[in-house]
């Protein structure tokens, strides 16, 4: 398998850091034939000789509605994680939710953004959190997304966060300011290596209103102190201090707790290099004397008709605005699916429903296999989807190769399915007895030339979203919708 990692800038092979190249070598390599028939579901391996891979993703900051680019990013990294379980390796991935300590600059300035949340709706910082959690974790069920073995939620780790602080604090990489902790970037020399920095060049350019007590302009508050006067709902003391933790740290604060150093794979999108990521390493790698992450993987932006997405422009659209236009989550995944994650993608409705069109073609050859067309031409099939996957999750050729075999059996579909996680079993079930009898009775009442009672049947047929095509040889059930 195959993927580009950030930290290079070039495709690597990707091989779990758990396997050591022992017996879990072998016995992957004597599957190999098999994993390529069936996309890894019905290999004969054991939890105790499957490689782990241990995956951390950036989970979303609840203060309010996630829209389709940060959607985007789920769908995307619910491809790798597919992909590293057909090539049977046991995935142990965390999401956070970020519920406190995300300032509106995504840096150490301006209002907390739950605080921000809660003044908008007149509501507590807790139940913003609340709400806006139960709602992701909705949205995140109804695109079909593998779940973590956790989401991990900031406030919960409060104790962890002051416990690194506390080590940053003993190895003399952090200092205190009338605001807060800040982690001095200029003692971890490794700095601006991930994300190319030119730090003379962005000091050189800091705004005049920089604050004065911060040594470097690319330093970081790793804790916050509650100024006088501030009102942030959500604080801890630490250092005899009313505070709260500052972003970044939460992130390693989890994996230190739950995966441990190093993982694997750290996800998450573009916009996270030159600070939130870079931000991690510095202050793991100083604390803990290890690299955080084998590899990192990033996706890149979507604009929605050629444009950012901008609330002045309104074009922010959330899952919730996509069903109100008549499209289901799984319509909008398949249009990720469609592209690539590194790709600068572009989000129309046209194409969106281009997507739609797809999935219920998909969705009809599904029901085809019900009705005797549960035959398979090409053998090798989901091997090559798999073979398309493990070249940097390259989907959109996945896609092409099922589009462009004629016929495929079901028990082909519900490999496509593990694989790519679009539900077209569960969306085109087979039918109801009583819709069958339906159908049988129309059939009988065109046999006696009744086409008044046969019409009225297929209209009753359509409004329940089940179409009728009568051919030469025999008639054919499909799903309008």
């Amino acid at each position: 398998m195959k993927l580009y990692n950030t930290v290079s800038r070039k495709m690597e092979d990707f091989t779990p850091l758990s396997d050591k190249g022992g017996n879990n070598t072998s016995i992957i390599a004597q599957n190999v034939k098999k994993v390529n028939r069936n996309g890894g579901s019905g290999a004969d391996l054991t939890d105790e000789n499957r490689s782990e891979v241990k995956i951390y993703t950036c989970g979303p900051t609840v203060y309010n509605y996630q829209h389709i680019g940060n959607y985007a990013a789920y769908v995307y990294w619910d491809l790798l994680v597919r992909t590293l379980i057909s090539n049977n390796w046991r995935v142990k991935r965390i999401i956070n939710l970020t519920d406190v300590g995300h300032l509106a600059s995504d840096a150490d300035e301006g209002e907390d953004k739950l605080e921000k949340g809660a003044k908008r709706e007149g509501k507590t910082v807790w139940e913003i959190a609340k709400i806006y959690s139960d709602d992701f974790l909705q949205n995140f069920a109804d695109l079909n997304l593998v779940p973590p073995v956790k989401f991990a939620r900031a406030t919960d780790y409060i104790k962890e966060n002051i416990d690194l602080v506390e080590k940053l604090r003993a190895k003399g990489y952090v200092y205190e300011t009338s605001d807060g902790i800040y982690y001095d970037t200029s003692k971890f020399a490794r700095y601006p290596d991930f994300a190319k920095l030119n730090l003379a060049q962005m000091q050189a350019g800091a705004r005049v209103d920089f604050n004065p007590e911060k040594r470097n302009l690319s330093d970081f508050a790793v804790w916050k102190f509650v100024r006088e006067g501030e009102d942030h709902a959500m604080q801890w003391e630490y250092m005899g201090r009313a505070g709260y933790p500052g972003w970044h740290i939460e992130c390693s604060s989890i994996i230190h707790a739950e995966l441990g150093e190093p993982i694997d794979i750290h996800t998450g999108g573009v916009d996270h290099i030159p600070v939130h990521h870079t931000n991690e390493i510095a202050q793991s790698t100083a604390a803990y004397d290890s690299e955080l992450a084998r590899f990192w993987i990033h996706c890149n932006f979507i604009t929605v008709n050629n444009e950012k997405m901008s609330k002045s422009l309104r074009n922010v659209y959330n899952l919730h605005d996509l069903k109100e236009k008549g499209f289901m989550p799984l319509d909008f995944k398949m249009w990720v699916l469609q592209g690539h994650y590194q790709t600068l993608r572009n989000f129309t409705f046209e194409d969106l429903g281009g997507a739609k069109s797809r999935r219920l073609k998909w969705r009809n050859r599904v029901a085809r296999c019900y009705q005797g067309e549960d035959i398979s031409s090409d053998d090798d099939l989901i091997g090559r989807i798999k073979a398309a996957l493990d070249n940097n999750l390259n989907s959109a050729e996945a896609l092409a190769m099922i589009d462009n075999t004629k016929n495929i059996s079901l028990t082909e579909w519900e490999k496509i399915d593990q694989m790519l996680g679009l539900d077209l079993i569960k969306s085109a079930p087979d039918l109801t007895k009583k819709v069958a009898k339906k159908i049988a009775d129309r059939e009988q009442a065109r046999l006696e030339k009744n086409f008044k009672k046969s019409d009225e049947i297929r209209d009753a047929l359509a409004r329940n979203g089940i179409g009728i095509l009568d051919g030469v040889e025999k008639t054919i059930w499909q799903y309008l919708e």
